[in-house]
């Protein structure tokens, strides 16, 4: 099967919010760490399910929470699928001259994962200031470079 529709409570304490799973992923998706598409409140996003120590869930970050019109605690239909599509990211092209200036920060670079290739991107796309942009690019070829 590669979907799965439930009714689930949203948690949420402070910062931490996640989509609790009712079933066993592995026996779903094959796998229990499964690539998935979420859809909540008919906001679809990408995420991985999460085991640690309990039973499984999945992250919902603020921004996946908010475009989803969220708070948190809310009870609602889930419809979680497998995610069978390549996971890519498309870094900007000062972040990519950056990282290419430092071979070993470009080779590390591309062995990162999607989600560390993402908070990346997205740590430098969020900046609103070109000052904020060019420290965080530094930040990261040097953090890649010291790795």
């Amino acid at each position: 099967m590669s979907a799965r529709t439930f009714t689930t409570t949203i948690y949420r304490n402070e910062a931490t919010c996640f989509v609790p799973i009712p079933f066993d992923p592995k026996e779903a998706f094959g796998k229990a760490r499964a690539p998935v598409k979420v859809t909540l409140n008919g906001y679809t996003y990408r995420s991985t399910i999460a085991l640690m120590g309990g039973p499984p869930f999945i992250p919902l970050r603020k921004s996946h929470r908010e475009a989803a019109g969220l708070e948190g605690g809310e009870t609602l239909q889930v419809v979680v699928e497998l995610d069978t599509e390549a996971r890519t990211v498309e870094p900007p092209d000062d972040l990519v001259a950056a990282l290419k200036a430092a071979p070993a920060a470009w080779s590390r670079w591309t062995a990162l994962s999607y989600t560390h290739q993402r908070e990346h991107v997205e740590a430098v796309e969020e900046a609103r200031k070109p000052e904020t942009r060019a420290r965080r690019i530094a930040r990261a070829v040097e953090m890649l470079s010291d790795a």
